[in-house]
Formats: C-alpha cells, sequence, structure tokens
C-alpha cells in the first residue's frame, strides 16, 4: 500500500500479488490491486478483482465505492450509482460514496436527485470542504438565474473556510463573482492569491483574466499544465456529464466529410489530446495516431484509455516542428489557451503534409473585427475575422469555419467556432465559406 500511495506501481502491484499468493482470497489485497489495474489501464480486471474481495467482506464500503468509481471512470453511470447506494447501505456515513452518487445522478440529467444527495452530504458532515465545492459547482453548472451563482458563491467561501489549501474553490469563487458583475471582489481575491503565493501560475493568470493585469499572448505552460493536472482525473466526468461537451465528436464529423473513408492510411496528430476522448473517433482513420498534451497527468488517463501509437508531454508549438509529419492535425479545444493565432497555425502548416487538413475549436468572439478576448474563465475568445486573417497567414487553403455550441458554462450554451482548413502548395490565396 505504501508504494501504491506514492505511484510505484509496478512495485505495488508485484507487491499485491505476492500477497495473494500467500493467501489466495486476502481481500485487502484483491481491493486494492483492482484499484491499481484499473489505474493501469486495466479496467476489467479490476473490476473482477474487487467483486472477488466483496465475496469474501460484502459489507465493505470502500470496496463498493472503489468499484463504483471505476464504473463511473469508464462511463457505466448506473453501475457507478448502484455500487455508491450498495457503500452507503454498508456505511451510511460514507461521505465519498455520497459524494460520488450525488455526481454520478448530475451526469445522468437527474439534477434534482443530485441536489438532494448534495444537501444530505452537507448535512451530514457540515465541515466537508470537497462536498460545498462540488455543490458549488453544480449550482453554477445548472443556474437558472443570478440567484444560483449567488449560492455558488456561498459554498467556494465555505470550502475555502473550511480548507484554506484548497485553491480550486478559491479560483471557482473568483469566476462566480467576475460572472455576477463583481470584478472588483474577484479581482481582489486573486491579488490577495498572487500575494501569498507569488510562483503560482494560476492566479498570475486569472488576475489577467479577471482584467487586473496585462493579458499575455497566451496562456503559460506552467499556468496550463498545473490546471489540467489537477483537472485529470475529473475532466471527463465534467466535460462529458456536466458540461456537454461535443467536440471532439464534432471535429471528427467535419473531418469525415472531406477526408476518404476510414481504412487505417493516415497518420493523425491528436494535438491537445487531454484524456484521450478523442482517440476512438480519430483511430478508424488512422495507420498511426499519436497524442501530445503539456499535461503529464492528462495524458496517463490517455494511456489508460488506450488507442495512441504513441502519446507525448510536450508544448503543442514546438512538438509541430516536424516538417510533413501528419496527413490530419486535430485539436479539440487547445487553441483555446493561445490568444494570437499565427504562431500556432503556422507551425501546424508546416506539420502537415501538401492535402492535409487541421481541424480545431475555438470559443467564438462577438462582433466583425480582429479580436481577442481573454475572459474570466481563463480561455481566449477569438473573432470569425482573426481566425481567417491567422489561416491565410499561414498559407491555409479551404477554410471552412462554422457556429456550433460544444460545450455549456454557468447552464448556457457556449458559441463556439468549428475550423477546417487545408495545406494546398507552400503558397497560395485561401478561400473561405
Amino acid at each position: 500500500m505504501q508504494a501504491h500511495q506514492v505511484d510505484d506501481l509496478d512495485t505495488a502491484e508485484r507487491l499485491y500479488r505476492e500477497v495473494l499468493d500467500l493467501r489466495v482470497a486476502q481481500p485487502d489485497a484483491l481491493h486494492y490491486l483492482g484499484v491499481l489495474c484499473h489505474q493501469c489501464g486495466r479496467s476489467d480486471e479490476g473490476v473482477e478483482l474487487i467483486r472477488t474481495a466483496l465475496q469474501v467482506t460484502p459489507k465493505h464500503p470502500d470496496a463498493h465505492n472503489n468499484l463504483g468509481n471505476i464504473h463511473k471512470e469508464c462511463g457505466r453511470l448506473r453501475e457507478a450509482e448502484a455500487c455508491y447506494r450498495k457503500a452507503l447501505e454498508c456505511g451510511p456515513q460514507h461521505h465519498n460514496a455520497l459524494s460520488n452518487l450525488a455526481v454520478v445522478l448530475e451526469a445522468q440529467e437527474r439534477p434534482q436527485e443530485a441536489f438532494e444527495a448534495y444537501e444530505k452530504l452537507l448535512r451530514q458532515a457540515p465541515r466537508y470542504a470537497q462536498g460545498h465545492y462540488l455543490l458549488g459547482l453544480f449550482l453554477r453548472n445548472h443556474a437558472q438565474n443570478l440567484e444560483h451563482i449567488e449560492q455558488s458563491v456561498a459554498r467556494f467561501r465555505e470550502a475555502y473556510a473550511l480548507e484554506p489549501r484548497f485553491v480550486q474553490a478559491l479560483e471557482a469563487l473568483s469566476v462566480s463573482l467576475y460572472v455576477l458583475g463583481r470584478t472588483d471582489e474577484a479581482v481582489q481575491v486573486y491579488r490577495d492569491w498572487v500575494a501569498r503565493e507569488p510562483d503560482n501560475p494560476i492566479p498570475r493568470h486569472m488576475l489577467a483574466a479577471c482584467g487586473g493585469a496585462e493579458a499575455p499572448q497566451r496562456a503559460g505552460d506552467a499556468y496550463v499544465r498545473d490546471i489540467f493536472d489537477r483537472f485529470a482525473d475529473s475532466f471527463d466526468e465534467q466535460l462529458l456529464h456536466n458540461l456537454d461537451y461535443r467536440a471532439p465528436q464534432v471535429l471528427v464529423d467535419v473531418l469525415g466529410t472531406v477526408l476518404p473513408a476510414p481504412d487505417a492510411a493516415l497518420d493523425v496528430l491528436d494535438a491537445g489530446c487531454g484524456t484521450g476522448l478523442c482517440a476512438p473517433l480519430l483511430r478508424p482513420y488512422a495507420r498511426r495516431l499519436v497524442g501530445v498534451d503539456l499535461s503529464g497527468g492528462m495524458v496517463e488517463k490517455a494511456r489508460q484509455r488506450g488507442g495512441y501509437d504513441a502519446l507525448d508531454v510536450a508544448e503543442l508549438t514546438a512538438y509541430l516542428q516536424q516538417p510533413g509529419a501528419w496527413d490530419v492535425v486535430l485539436s479539440a479545444d487547445t487553441l483555446v489557451y493561445f490568444g494570437e493565432l499565427g504562431t500556432v497555425l503556422a507551425a501546424a502548416h508546416a506539420a502537415l503534409r501538401p492535402g492535409g487538413w487541421l481541424a480545431f475549436s475555438l470559443e467564438a468572439e462577438e462582433g466583425e473585427g480582429d479580436r481577442v478576448t481573454l475572459t474570466a474563465s481563463g480561455r481566449y475568445r477569438h473573432s470569425r475575422a482573426h481566425v481567417l486573417h491567422a489561416l491565410e497567414r499561414a498559407c491555409f487553403h479551404d477554410i471552412r469555419i462554422s457556429e456550433d455550441s460544444l460545450r455549456k458554462e454557468f447552464g448556457q450554451p457556449v458559441r463556439s467556432w468549428v475550423v477546417l482548413a487545408r495545406r494546398g502548395g507552400d503558397a497560395g490565396p485561401a478561400s473561405a465559406t
């Protein structure tokens, strides 16, 4: 268990198996080896091991909860719900199981039941900071009016008061304050945070996002890495189930209109692969499918999901310095962390083979001019004119920019651009549709 806790998974697995050689049905070894197998991408094996442990100790709430976590992270929400309810039968005060139950109810679009579960959690554990934080996110994600955003502010304040190292609550608090138009308060939260942690890239970037400092040309590597390393464990859950995230499917559908029928013949780069949501969609087209991301935590999740021939941890613009390496480059909601797009699009053009396609998504900025805005979310919005001009300067052809909604924020759809462009020759005029 000590090896497991410090992520020395090879040693932990060897020792768990030694225990099981000595005592075949030792339930703790079965349980924790099951968790480890899931972490290593062997989720089906993990499920069977924990089920075997539960045959020995059927009233073990932690094992039921961890079995639920595997089902949840594999997208089997009904099975996860059943496990969490069983954990609560065995241990009615199991706060993690109740918290997880609320999350999967929310993910199944059963918001009233989820809200009731969050409220029950906080009645049972009023000093549970994570519970206050999750309820705050729920209120903001499902906000139907400003009062719900106000209520999220109270939850985030309480979470941070209970756990002063809980910086996610502090960040969420500032975003809610900004949405309410209480910009000065949001800025002050970040200024206080910067004063306490001057080397922390998160409050420095978010201070600029709230207008308290000059906006950088792009989000810094340290900011992006820290945000997504922290977010890796809950990324799929939040985006897919709570925010109706659709970018991977929409982008691959658009690519399908210009690519030949899927026959595993193309070299494809998933640029900003995150946890690997695009892999199963791109795999039918790919002879070789590579994912790259700045966050090691995200890449590890993508490795567990599988589907890639290779995965790399690297900054995107630098990674694209591979002339003529790819037939397709897809980037789902990664370029939202770049302000001016010219440099990264020029690198993508060079990395594509002649006739290769680039597909990416962005958040849309209103207005007709060439505009880029850093928003309170920490992401950039781009005007259509900026996207078009950057692609033209990078010598892309057949430029297609369409509008869609690829996610929700604060309960509302986020206006987005879905962009497709082709590398022609080394130069030439681009056409826009």
